[in-house]
């Protein structure tokens, strides 16, 4: 997870990664809080400071891609833009007050040096619209990318091809009977093969 690190073109619109589908945009009304615990000394780049817990909040657009979830504010500020990979979203709740509208919580594990730190926690609301449908589809997304990075990781662990096998070395209790191996236990056969 990196903040204010999504290249953007003059729109305001994330430059997409090599391969990389968009899924959905919602393009208006979308407001977005993170809580950054122990932030770094304003100015500084370095995590783990002594800032104390910083609270940035952003009115904006967000992007749903099959590899990352996008947010760019619609001014510049503390919180221009957030990029997360959905490996990246540790775990996500969809949130239904009682007295105030719906949104969607989540937590993310931050990106060596994207300005965030472990912790950061974040919070999207929809103003204009319904988010239950957001919701599914991002859950069905990060699922997908989680299932796909394992199976990659998994192929990148795997030799290539199948291991070669040789011929065991010839023991004394080991007959060929055939052109068949056949283990016999310790003096129970002779050389013509006739059981004592």
């Amino acid at each position: 997870m990196a903040l204010n690190w999504t290249m953007l073109n003059p729109n305001r619109s994330p430059v997409p990664l090599p391969n990389e589908l968009t899924i959905t945009t919602v393009d208006s009304g979308v407001e977005l809080s993170l809580v950054i615990p122990d932030a770094p000394p304003s100015g500084s780049s370095l995590a783990g400071g002594s800032g104390g817990t910083k609270r940035l909040k952003s009115m904006g657009k967000i992007w749903l891609t099959d590899q990352r979830f996008i947010f760019t504010s619609d001014s510049k500020n503390s919180l221009d833009s957030l990029s997360v990979p959905l490996h990246a979203i540790l775990s996500t709740r969809f949130e239904q007050p009682t007295f105030s509208g719906n949104y969607l919580y989540f937590e993310v594990k931050p990106s060596p040096g994207g300005g965030l730190t472990e912790g950061t926690k974040a919070e999207v609301r929809f103003r204009d619209r319904a988010m239950f449908e957001f919701v599914s589809l991002l859950e069905k997304t990060r699922e997908k990318a989680i299932y796909m990075r394992r199976q990659a990781l998994d192929e990148a662990e795997e030799p290539e091809g199948l291991p070669i096998y040789t011929q065991p070395a010839e023991s004394s209790s080991v007959t060929i009977v055939a052109g068949i191996p056949v283990e016999n236990p310790p003096g129970l056969m002779t050389t013509d093969h006739t059981i004592l």
